[in-house]
């Protein structure tokens, strides 16, 4: 593992020679009011992935751009659409994508090709609104329903979205899943990689009060390709601060009960629990965590829609559940370098995961750690790095990201 490790003092000169470059403007100036009838938005990232891990002869290192280019129409009278297509280009085949074959190098899951990302029509007044179409879907904390959005490939839906707000304190939404585009993309070698034919029901209602949000949902997920993977999963979740300015203490507490559902042969019923208290002073925030997904030692709680590599470590150990379950607990702390500034913009996070079965031994630990920094209008970069020492689970892995990414829009044409 020494060769990741080697590039952490790359990784920390690289941020630190980039910073007086920087150009620190909080507003992109290609920023367009959603009203224009015709814009152009864009999404480009430029990353270097570097993988080294034990159970491999070989390091992975994956130098990737993904350009993500999509055309938002504003009808009038409510509707919109949007039309948007994704294309990776790779330099080099040192690493497993799941579509190249190259089984002999660790996975890191960004395969270069193209696809239609986002099609979809809308319509949206003040109370109601609904999105028929391909699709991003974002819940919570996308700890059941996301987007992965930290992969090349976005994972998007074929779906039916309402959302209904009768008060401004009460939002209603629910979704009809057909089909979920994963992001191994279009060409992964496994079929169920690609994407899968899906009849899901999404129910998520949220009240907002103050500071305060309690959530009610019930995901009522069926896989028709995997039928292994339908479930029932019913919860609540509250999460706050104490005080409107957002300092002082906060706090998520959620609880859930996930059993099979639809077609799955299995028969099976696991708890879920988050306990994160937090304490946020002086620009810094800090967390203690718990967070538990049984298992009984044959099966386990499954979240196969999440946005996974937020939760359990960056270094993706858990991206599926072990039969055992996980209690993962954790400590971070995140902030910026300073209050004014350039420096008040650098925003860093340090994380540190003990893993252990629901029923059994422990797995491993885990330290993250990342710096985020602007460079110009839409211009980012993040330097960040993962490392898991396996005890009973795995291999000791060590992963190292360097990425540039510029995000903006422009209006084609003017409203009218």
């Amino acid at each position: 593992m020494n060769t990741t490790r080697k590039l952490l003092p790359i990784a920390c000169l690289l941020a630190a020679t980039a910073a007086p470059a920087a150009r620190a403007s909080a507003d992109n100036p290609s920023a367009t009011p959603a009203s224009a009838p015709l814009q152009l938005e864009w999404d480009a990232r430029l990353r270097h992935e570097q993988v080294d891990d034990d159970a491999y002869s070989r390091d992975a290192r994956a130098d990737t751009l993904r350009l993500r280019l999509g055309l938002r129409a504003n009808f009038g009278s409510g509707w919109s659409g949007l039309l948007e297509g994704a294309g990776v280009a790779s330099a080099g085949e040192h690493y497993n994508s799941g579509a190249n074959g190259r089984t002999q190098y660790p996975a890191i899951t960004d395969p270069h090709g193209g696809e239609l990302n986002q099609a979809w029509l809308g319509w949206r007044n003040d109370t109601f609104g609904a999105t028929l179409g391909r699709q991003r879907l974002l819940l919570d904390n996308e700890r059941w329903v996301g987007n992965v959005g930290w992969r090349q490939y976005e994972q998007t839906y074929d779906a039916l979205s309402l959302q209904w707000q009768p008060l401004s304190t009460l939002n209603v939404r629910y979704a009809w899943l057909d089909r979920v585009h994963r992001v191994a993309g279009p060409d992964a070698l496994s079929p169920p990689a690609r994407e899968r034919r899906l009849d899901t029901h999404l129910f998520h209602l949220a009240w907002t009060q103050g500071a305060q949000q309690w959530t009610g949902y019930a995901y009522l997920h069926e896989d028709r390709d995997v039928a292994s993977a339908s479930t029932a999963t019913w919860g609540v979740r509250w999460s706050g601060n104490a005080l409107s300015d957002g300092n002082g203490p906060g706090w998520t507490l959620e609880a859930a009960r996930q059993d099979d559902y639809a077609n799955n042969p299995l028969h099976f019923s696991h708890d879920y629990w988050l306990l994160e208290p937090a304490w946020t002073q002086a620009g810094l925030t800090a967390k203690l965590g718990w967070e538990h997904l049984g298992g009984n030692g044959r099966h386990a709680l499954q979240t196969p829609l999440a946005t996974l590599h937020a939760f359990n470590g960056w270094d993706d150990q858990f991206t599926v559940t072990p039969p055992g379950g996980i209690e993962d607990r954790y400590a971070s702390i995140a902030g910026k370098l300073g209050r004014d500034g350039f420096a008040g913009k650098l925003g860093w996070v340090v994380a540190w995961h003990d893993y252990r079965a629901d029923r059994g031994g422990r797995y491993g630990s885990e330290w993250n750690a990342s710096l985020s920094f602007p460079l110009a209008a839409g211009l980012s970069g993040l330097v960040k790095l993962a490392d898991y020492h396996a005890d009973g689970f795995g291999h000791d892995s060590a992963k190292v990201w360097l990425q540039l990414e510029w995000k903006g829009r422009q209006a084609l044409a003017d409203a009218r």
